[in-house]
């Protein structure tokens, strides 16, 4: 599963993790044909990020190249259940990437059209935000 090696501070504030406005970078296709965009922004875990990513991998058996565009770099901290309030916060349970509406999650080449939509597709179930397909060279 993806998470830093290493970090500054083990907790972050919540008010740092509210997530607004456009993606400044990485809206654009990069390095393969075919992305998944984010429409509105939210949180990824770390696992949603894996379920996708072998989601995809299973659908085009292996053919072609994966790009994953998002890094789950923020801890999300929670207390265990049941505890009484006071005595500090929670520790760390896991990571979270933050992602801005345009935000190109994943890239694909290598395959045809057909068969990278259907990868793509089979990918957005497993998040928690829109998405769509975008295709280099389409739209512009």
């Amino acid at each position: 599963m993806l998470q830093p090696k290493k970090i500054r501070w083990r907790k972050h504030h919540k008010e740092l993790q509210r997530i607004r406005g456009k993606s400044p970078r990485g809206a654009s296709l990069n390095f393969g044909e075919f992305g998944l965009k984010a429409m509105e922004p939210g949180r990824i875990t770390a696992r949603q990020i894996e379920a996708a990513r072998i989601t995809i991998n299973r659908h085009v058996r292996r053919q072609g190249r994966v790009w994953i565009r998002i890094f789950p770099d923020l801890p999300v901290s929670k207390k265990p259940a049941e505890v009484r309030m006071g005595k500090g916060k929670g520790s760390p349970e896991f990571w979270v990437a933050a992602v801005k509406a345009g935000r190109i999650l994943y890239e694909m080449d290598g395959i045809d059209e057909e068969l990278a939509r259907g990868a793509l597709e089979r990918a957005a179930s497993k998040l928690p935000i829109r998405t769509k397909i975008v295709v280099r060279g389409v739209g512009r």
